[in-house]
């Protein structure tokens, strides 16, 4: 199966009401045990993948073996991937789009896409980000790969405070009719988990809306009757497959 022919497959996965769920893996070995487990696609998180070969998030694990990971990913299965990209490692357009140039090399067929200034404070502007996603637009049609761009908005995930969040639904409807208008393919809500809130951001968009599972969040049945279309696990699965590791591990050298 080609890389066009993944990514396209990928796209159609994204349904409002019949949501993908997407359970996040960080190397080729978790890839591989959900694909065999009947996994759809495979996704992985920014978060999990830096843990797991030893960094902490926020592109602080080298772009360079970000791309040798992701490439051993996609050598491990059939299944179209989709890569947690944080910023793109670069602030200027161009230079966001040249790293997925990068990544589109290594045969993923989408990335998550943050509006937040990893390493800095605050969020790009909705100018400045639209910009930057319209070149990442431009370097997937250059590649001719229907490239799923899932642009995230960390608008919620930032405000700790989950008693606010309906004053920023305003904001997140206007990022995300721009992202779409500058080439985005998804848009991305994490750290939002009120269900009516979630609903008016599905209704208010024409992307379909990722939502992410974590203390709080609605069922999956729940989401999809909202009207999400994808919905991800983030770091919850690596954390749970190192505390059973470490659970397993004390049991074995107590012997229990």
């Amino acid at each position: 199966m080609t890389q066009a022919v993944k990514a396209r497959q990928f796209y159609d996965l994204h349904v409002p009401g019949t949501p993908l769920v997407l359970y996040n893996i960080w190397d080729a070995g978790s890839a591989k045990a959900i694909a065999e487990a009947g996994a759809k696609a495979i996704a992985t998180g920014s978060w999990s993948v830096a843990a797991a070969h030893g960094y902490q998030d926020g592109q602080k694990i080298p772009i360079e073996l970000l791309l040798q990971i992701t490439a051993r990913i996609v050598a491990t299965s059939d299944l179209p991937v989709t890569v947690d990209f944080e910023g793109g490692y670069a602030e200027a357009p161009d230079e966001v789009a040249a790293n997925v140039s990068r990544m589109i090399g290594t045969g993923a067929v989408g990335i998550n896409f943050e509006d937040q200034i990893v390493g800095g404070a605050g969020f790009h502007s909705l100018d400045a980000q639209s910009k930057r996603i319209a070149a990442i637009r431009q370097a997937a049609e250059e590649s001719d790969i229907p490239f799923f761009i899932n642009a995230r908005t960390d608008l919620f995930l930032k405000e700790r405070d989950r008693s606010a969040h309906g004053g920023l639904v305003s904001e997140a409807t206007e990022r995300a009719g721009a992202y779409a208008e500058a080439g985005a393919s998804g848009f991305f809500i994490p750290g939002l988990v009120a269900p009516e809130l979630i609903g008016a951001i599905c209704e208010a968009t024409s992307l379909p809306v990722n939502a992410m599972m974590m203390d709080g969040a609605p069922s999956i049945d729940k989401l999809a009757s909202l009207g999400v279309g994808r919905i991800s696990y983030g770091p919850r699965p690596y954390f749970t497959a190192m505390a059973d590791l470490a659970d397993r591990f004390t049991k074995a050298a107590g012997g229990s």
